[in-house]
């Protein structure tokens, strides 16, 4: 801006008029139009929990940085797939990201036992579990060493399957290719069922479904009402048998550029809208059913001895795949009793 205010007094003659030509320039900008410190924050998903928690983040630290700090969200994987907006924060060109806990395995292994079947008995039980001081301090432990600051966790509800050929039975998901978010725990208990899990990043099961890649998917209902797959498949089976479980982060090296009083606002953001993110999404799933039938789909809950049996195949599985691997089976263990805790 300073250029087109020089080529202006291009007559103008001396260094020292140009440079107080220059300083004028600047100051007619005026302080309404500094720059703020842009804050890039993304999600895989749309229109459900996490993208609602990023509209009421925005709100609360645009407000409570006075405007110095302009929250832009990006949802549906703006930023690219999963494990690149992770990256993207570990780097710093990315300086906000929440997601689904599973994802977070590579960046520690312990991560894993959230997807762990047979854990939480429903999902207030799961979102209590997730937002327990003591869990939540030791999820944001295992970030803090890989660039990464924890600032929220967020229950987002039972993971559900979809699968073209309806899975009505237990026995039907024998053969299935089914999509998961890629932890061991996922894969050995689709192992148990008859099943393979397919390790992907939301921003590719439209497509592979479309493609026959995969047979279906596990996830959230309102992920199957947002993205409208409705087009690829009809049926979404309940079982209850795993709960979604989301944290949000933020760059280290990033918030580490900010002024003391900017990364206050910035982490204390987080807890300031966990509670009302949460309540959010128990308001917003009770109408997901609904949203999911008028899109022309049905909802199936597996017959009770169905769920008996699969309660059975499922129960050993958190602890076969941890048993030997200490400080992972430590972690399940400490979510176990803060989930028969709540």
């Amino acid at each position: 801006m300073i250029q087109p205010c020089l080529r202006a007094r291009r007559r103008v003659t001396g260094a020292a008029v140009v440079l107080a030509a220059a300083l004028a320039c600047l100051a007619s900008l005026g302080p309404a139009n500094a720059a703020a410190v842009v804050m890039k924050f993304g999600t895989a998903t749309m229109n459900e929990g996490q993208h609602q928690f990023l509209k009421f983040y925005k709100e609360q630290v645009e407000k409570a940085s006075g405007g110095r700090i302009e929250v832009q969200i990006y949802p549906n994987s703006q930023l690219g797939p999963i494990p690149r907006e992770i990256e993207g924060v570990q780097l710093g060109t990315i300086q906000g990201y929440i997601g689904p806990v599973d994802f977070f395995v590579g960046v520690d292994p312990r991560f894993g036992v959230f997807s762990a079947p047979m854990v939480f008995r429903d999902e207030a039980n799961a979102a209590a579990t997730i937002a327990d001081p003591a869990v939540q301090k030791a999820m944001f432990a295992l970030v803090a060493p890989k660039r990464m600051v924890g600032i929220a966790t967020l229950g987002l509800g039972a993971s559900d399957y979809g699968a073209k050929k309806a899975i009505l039975r237990l026995s039907d998901f024998a053969g299935k290719k089914l999509r998961i978010n890629g932890t061991e725990l996922e894969r050995q208990k689709m192992a148990k069922l008859g099943a393979t899990g397919i390790g992907m990043p939301l921003s590719e099961v439209v497509p592979a479904l479309d493609q026959g890649t995969i047979d279906g998917t596990i996830s959230g209902i309102s992920v199957f009402v947002a993205f409208k797959m409705n087009d690829l498949l009809k049926t979404l089976t309940v079982t209850n048998d795993t709960f979604i479980n989301s944290i949000a982060v933020v760059s280290k090296p990033w918030l580490d550029t900010l002024p003391p009083d900017l990364q206050k606002i910035v982490l204390e953001g987080g807890a300031a809208v966990q509670g009302k993110s949460q309540q959010w999404v128990f308001d917003f799933s009770k109408k997901l059913v609904g949203d999911w039938t008028a899109l022309g789909g049905s909802v199936h809950t597996l017959p009770d001895d169905d769920l008996a049996k699969m309660k059975t195949l499922l129960g050993p599985v958190a602890d076969d795949v941890t048993k030997n691997q200490p400080a992972v089976h430590d972690m399940l263990q400490m979510v176990r009793a803060a989930a028969a805790k709540h």
